[in-house]
């Protein structure tokens, strides 16, 4: 994920000056065996049985890219708001139709903040984070001397100022209020490489409890770019009695004929298997910039469409809908144009964005043919479930000049008031206007308010 040349500069400044000085701080605490079990611990079963069910299932995947992925899932959100679906001579909101919200780094602030507030996100969230300029008060923070002679590292700086200005130190037990949608936070361990969600079956694999971990250190993992950010550290408790050995022996049988679902269980297992005392938790693009591998193994290793809504006690809706709000951007480097060789910088966004784009791609495909297979399982003869895959992105704004504009918006953690209002404005309208969207409404009988 690319940051704004100014703040690596700094970051890369203050890290060669603090060496390896810096020890991240443990947050989660370690299960007793003796816990309540009311309320849950804030789990994807437990929180998907807690929803009544639809007229259909909705997920949402917000990828990262600062604020710039924050601003355009929240015109998203904006636009599912004043959508209205029509049933049964009743009027439902499409927004509260959602069951899952899977986010990465700049999404992770935007889907969290929702969970926390639903409604009030629309009155508070765009002076709470979009208006603010948390790039400038992270590096005023952390060039004060204050912060000098810290040994807890940039990161811990970060998460105060999230909680501050977003989260007021909400835990994971305040995403569990009734009828909200599943919340999921997505990192990457940089010690095994495999995508972490915060949710309790990942935290039972380290003996933890979720329910008390302050969600700003989960979102703050899931932003924190290698280099630029410390990595927020995570302590695995192994060995416990928790049956999670049991779960990742089934996930494995249910992967066999899929070498990336393979992988993705023998990363997790080293948790269990080997002496794996700290996970160090970085950006969630690094393993999935859109946010869509995680509902993807949630349903596959649990062993197929069928088995999922067995596991969360939901029948299928008539209408599966998946909607990827993709804020990476494909600006043209300017090195492009000259024969003069590109910078270290230039080279490591090059690099980057090649990957992350490749990846992408892959990740799309892999999706699109899932969510057709989910489909097929779930329909019988009396009932027919049809999927909408809806995938957003830049490429699809109305005018050439817009396109341009909005894809030289760098990642960082501050924008300007017309970049802001051009993005919700471009989230809008990208659903408004997709063509799946529009057949989804059609089938559904919903109208949309285009009011702002």
């Amino acid at each position: 994920m690319r940051v704004t040349p100014y703040l690596l500069f700094i970051y890369a400044l203050l890290f060669i000056l603090s060496g390896c000085s810096s020890y991240g701080t443990v947050h989660n605490q370690k299960q007793t065996g003796h816990e309540p079990t009311i309320p849950p611990n804030f789990s994807i079963t437990s929180k998907l049985k807690s929803r009544p069910r639809g007229e259909i299932t909705l997920a949402i995947a917000f990828s990262g890219g600062g604020t710039r992925a924050a601003a355009l899932a929240y015109g998203v959100l904006k636009e599912l708001e004043h959508t209205t679906l029509i049933h049964k001579q009743k009027n439902y909101r499409l927004i509260d139709e959602i069951d899952i919200i899977s986010a990465v780094s700049g999404g992770s602030f935007i889907a969290a903040y929702y969970g926390l507030h639903g409604k009030k996100t629309f009155k508070n969230f765009k002076k709470a984070m979009l208006q603010q300029n948390i790039e400038d008060n992270i590096i005023t923070s952390i060039l004060s001397p204050f912060s000098w002679f810290l040994t807890t590292g940039r990161t811990e700086i970060a998460i105060q100022i999230y909680n501050n200005t977003l989260f007021k130190h909400a835990t994971f037990k305040d995403l569990n209020t009734p009828n909200s949608p599943l919340i999921l936070i997505n990192a990457s361990d940089l010690g095994n490489g495999v995508r972490f969600s915060f949710v309790q079956e990942y935290f039972d694999l380290i003996c933890s409890n979720i329910n008390d971990y302050p969600i700003a250190r989960a979102v703050a993992a899931s932003a924190a770019v290698p280099v630029a950010f410390n990595p927020v550290v995570v302590q695995n408790f192994q060995p416990c009695e928790n049956h999670a050995q049991q779960k990742l022996q089934q996930a494995m049988k249910h992967a066999q004929q899929n070498d990336d679902l393979k992988q993705a269980v023998k990363g997790l297992t080293d948790y269990i298997d080997t002496q794996y005392p700290y996970l160090h938790l970085v950006d969630g693009g690094i393993t999935d910039n859109l946010g869509l591998r995680a509902i993807y193994e949630a349903v596959e290793l649990s062993g197929g469409a069928q088995h999922f809504t067995k596991r969360i006690g939901k029948p299928p809706a008539k209408w599966l809908a998946v909607i990827s709000v993709d804020a990476s951007t494909q600006a043209a480097p300017e090195f492009r144009l000259s024969n003069k060789v590109p910078s270290i910088t230039e080279s490591i966004e090059a690099i980057t964005d090649i990957q992350i784009h490749r990846y992408n791609v892959s990740t799309l495909s892999l999706f699109s043919e899932a969510l057709k297979k989910w489909s097929i399982e779930l329909s019988t003869p009396n009932h027919q479930v049809t999927p909408f895959f809806i995938k957003l992105n830049f490429n699809q704004l109305s005018t050439p000049e817009l396109r341009t504009e909005l894809n030289q918006i760098p990642t960082s953690l501050s924008l300007s008031e017309p970049e802001i209002d051009k993005l919700i404005s471009a989230g809008r309208s990208l659903l408004r206007n997709h063509p799946s969207f529009q057949k989804l409404l059609k089938s559904i009988n919903a109208t949309q308010k285009l009011n702002p």
